[in-house]
């Protein structure tokens, strides 16, 4: 971290972008670095004078669509410091479930101290005082933090890859390109660990493919083939990486707890079981969701529609008329309209969650009521959590 420091004192910084991780940025800056001036900045990249600033912290999120060696993140700053020491973790669905059983597995199967940073909660340089030489960081990393790195960590994972974030990143291949940082720069000490829907990354790293077609066969409190899917990587740095013993890798994988929003059980009412899986945003998360709950019934579909591709769902629907699909929101209706899919007796659509969760009680008598929208929150929630929040609500008071 001394070297960082250094790079840093008597600069002129631009922290662009003051939400959590900008707040975290200014908080470290002040604490441990001397720079010779901080300055915040929340608009248009426009409106910013490059010239006054020797390096400028962005913010994930905020769009940029070209690398500059003068800008840099919370991300690229405490990799370039710990790189060695991190494990970090990305993919379009599980990144989050995955980073948690894999610092719950290292916490309790290792003599070394683990942190979970990164998009999962806390900003990384947050905890910088923490790290030690034994520390392991468990490093949730999503495609925004990823975008302009030069620096990948000494393990990687990339779970798997569909559509998503195109109102940002425009075609899955840009999308893609922004993931593939958290392997393209690792050396040849370091290690992959790939889903097989993963398209090839030039890496130096040893790569260790996993198959995402297999049932892993794990015992967890969390359901569903993915999760199974999930605790394979778990599993298998833990053993390889880290030597842990098996029949303990096993054993903390079979207690450890899901998170909120992710297929979370909620409550029973009745004869009718309700699961929030408002995390789901693609296609693939809404299906998957109906295969993990053994009696699910009835499915809440639709959210923020960001041109993504739902015709695996438009195709699923009328192949499977067991269940009972209430579309709802500006995605919702793309997907009611397609095809022959509202003239199926066992599809509807209602304007939106209340309406929806109305409905869905209405023509549910047993079985699983699951909310996995299949897509994005934004246009009426502030986030997935705010969406399954509103869900728990709306069945409490029914």
């Amino acid at each position: 971290m001394k070297d960082i420091l250094r790079d840093i004192e008597n600069k002129r910084i631009l922290i662009w972008g003051y939400g959590r991780e900008g707040k975290s940025t200014e908080a470290f800056l002040k604490d441990c670095a001397k720079p010779l001036s901080i300055d915040i900045y929340e608009g248009d990249r426009e409106g910013i004078d490059e010239d006054k600033y020797d390096l400028i912290v962005k913010s994930p999120g905020i769009r940029m669509d070209e690398d500059d060696p003068k800008y840099t993140s919370q991300t690229q700053i405490f990799l370039e410091a710990y790189r060695d020491r991190i494990i970090g973790i990305t993919g379009t669905k599980g990144k989050s479930t995955t980073s948690m059983l894999l610092y719950t597995v290292l916490s309790k199967c290792t003599d070394r101290p683990v942190l979970l940073l990164g998009n999962i909660g806390k900003p990384c340089l947050d905890s910088y005082r923490e790290v030690t030489k034994d520390t392991i960081v468990v490093y949730e990393m999503s495609c925004h933090q990823l975008a302009h790195l030069t620096v990948s960590p000494h393990i990687a994972v990339f779970l798997n890859i569909y559509e998503e974030h195109l109102d940002y990143y425009d075609t899955l291949k840009r999308y893609f390109e922004a993931k593939a940082h958290i392997a393209s720069n690792q050396k040849q000490s370091d290690i992959f660990y790939v889903g097989s829907n993963v398209p090839h990354i030039d890496t130096e790293a040893k790569v260790r493919v996993i198959d995402d077609g297999v049932d892993y066969g794990y015992e967890l409190l969390i359901p569903g083939v993915h999760n199974r899917f999930n605790a394979e990587f778990v599993y298998r740095i833990a053993t390889e990486v880290y030597g842990c013993d098996p029949n303990a890798v096993r054993k903390s994988l079979a207690e450890a707890k899901g998170l909120p929003h992710r297929l979370e059980y909620v409550c029973r009412k009745g004869e009718v079981t309700y699961y929030d899986d408002s995390i789901s945003t693609i296609p693939e998360a809404a299906i998957g969701a109906l295969k993990s709950i053994p009696d699910a019934c009835t499915i809440l579909l639709g959210g923020m529609d960001r041109g993504i591709d739902y015709s695996k769902l438009t195709d699923y629907i009328p192949a499977h008329p067991e269940y009972n699909y209430i579309c709802m929101y500006a995605s919702g209706r793309r997907i009611y309209d397609t095809g022959v899919i509202s003239t199926l007796p066992n599809t509807y659509y209602e304007e939106d969650l209340k309406a929806a969760v109305k409905k869905a009680e209405e023509i549910t008598d047993k079985g699983a009521i699951i909310l996995s929208p299949a897509s994005a929150s934004y246009d009426h929630f502030k986030n997935f959590e705010e969406r399954g929040d509103c869900f728990k609500g709306l069945i409490m008071i029914g």
